[in-house]
Parts: structure tokens; C-alpha cells; sequence
């Protein structure tokens, strides 16, 4: 996987615009005591499930991966000269 310095942000971005649709959906907000590893799992099946991303092999499944399709997602959503993506 290629990394990029903006990474953690383009995450960051990810999951609130992850959060964001699954308010839209009728989901309720996750509260303050779940951690960003679960998070990330939660944003990445909800966006499976509504074929927004395919999904994974099952055994490629686990965090770094899930977060670098999350990272994949945003990137192409995001206009081409948005400064994250630099």
C-alpha cells in the first residue's frame, strides 16, 4: 500500500463523511467511547453493505486494510486539487 503524509487526515475526512451517511441511512451517532479501530470497521461494513466500496477477500479483512480503502474512497470523492490530496 502507498502511502501518503496526508493519510491520517484523509481517515479523519473518511470517517465523518462515513458518520455523516450513516446518519442519512437512520443510523444512530456512535458515542465517545468507541475507539477509531472500530470506527473505521463500522464506516467500512456500512459502506459494503451499501456497495458504496467493494469489499475485501474475508482474509484480507483487518484494520490497515480497511482503512486504506476508507483513504481510497475519500480520494476519489474529493475534487482532484483538494489540498489533502497533494
Amino acid at each position: 500500500m502507498k502511502k501518503n503524509k496526508n493519510d491520517p487526515k484523509l481517515l479523519k475526512k473518511a470517517l465523518e463523511l462515513g458518520m455523516s451517511f450513516a446518519k442519512k441511512q437512520g443510523f444512530d451517532d456512535l458515542d465517545k467511547s468507541v475507539s477509531s479501530k472500530d470506527k473505521v470497521e463500522c464506516v467500512y461494513r456500512l459502506l459494503v453493505e451499501f456497495k458504496q466500496i467493494t469489499p475485501l477477500p474475508e482474509d484480507k479483512v483487518d484494520g490497515p486494510n480497511m482503512k486504506h480503502k476508507l483513504i481510497l474512497w475519500i480520494s476519489r470523492l474529493l475534487p482532484p486539487d483538494h489540498e489533502l490530496l497533494q
